[in-house]
């Protein structure tokens, strides 16, 4: 940019400009930022409280009133306890799932499960709501086992989608490489997506773990897994190099 002269003469004579002053922020822009940073800094926290809150006073609310009053602490202290109704719970869970492992605790879940197995509408719903809760819960289960890549919805756009098994039976057999299941989600909601089966050799591997690749799909691509840091890739490629034999070491030049 150049400079204009107030004198009609000096109008050929123009100085450059290499960087022009960036505008002064009115008052109600500043106002306007601070407030929009303070939104970005508070609403997690707030969300996260009051989220917290509902779902322990929900669970107070449901849970409490079934503790016999002489054993309920609210009954003999002044103040309500909050979070009881949430430990009552969490203990109970703890003795169903001990009990569960043990052969009598075995033997009359197959019983429940029979009985419900014999129910029309109600088996179905139970079966699918167990292997649900199974695949996500499970700590033996690798529901999501690697973040890779696929072209997805044509060839040369690339989707995130997550490994969940190597396909089996009829689905295997259906080409000469390895099918590999995946899970392809939409976002920002992880939980509804697509089951594809793909050749191996059609995907791309990433280094990203399954926590990242799912930040990154609920963000819609605005939080990117942090770069590894020159240490751990100084370290890595330290691993990397090939040991020496003993005929490639030097040795000193005699003189």
């Amino acid at each position: 940019m150049f400079k204009k002269s107030t004198d009609p003469s000096e109008d050929d004579d123009r100085k450059p400009v290499l960087v022009e002053p960036a505008p002064k922020a009115s008052p109600f822009a500043r106002l306007r930022t601070y407030f929009l940073t303070g939104i970005v800094v508070t609403a997690p926290i707030a969300i996260t409280i009051y989220l917290t809150y509902v779902f322990v006073s929900f669970v107070d609310a449901n849970i409490t009133p079934l503790i016999p009053a002489r054993y309920n602490p609210e009954t003999y202290l002044p103040f309500s306890v909050p979070g009881l109704g949430v430990i009552i719970a969490a203990f109970a869970l703890i003795m169903i799932g001990f009990l569960t492992a043990n052969y009598l605790g075995r033997a009359f879940l197959t019983f429940g499960e029979r009985i419900v197995g014999r129910m029309p509408v109600v088996r179905s719903i139970y079966h699918a709501l167990k292997q649900i809760m199974e695949t996500v819960l499970a700590q033996s289960s690798s529901s999501f086992r690697d973040v890779v890549l696929v072209e997805y919805p044509r060839p040369g756009i690339w989707a995130l989608a997550f490994v969940t098994s190597t396909a089996e039976g009829e689905v295997d057999g259906l080409q000469d490489d390895d099918m590999i299941s995946i899970f392809l989600p939409t976002t920002p909601n992880p939980t509804s997506g697509f089951l594809l089966f793909v050749p191996k050799k059609d995907l791309k591997y990433l280094d990203m773990t399954v926590e990242e690749g799912v930040k990154l799909v609920i963000s819609a691509g605005m939080i990117w897994p942090e770069p590894p840091k020159p240490e751990e890739n100084g370290k890595d490629e330290k691993k990397k190099l090939p040991p020496q034999s003993p005929d490639s070491k030097t040795t000193p030049s005699s003189a």
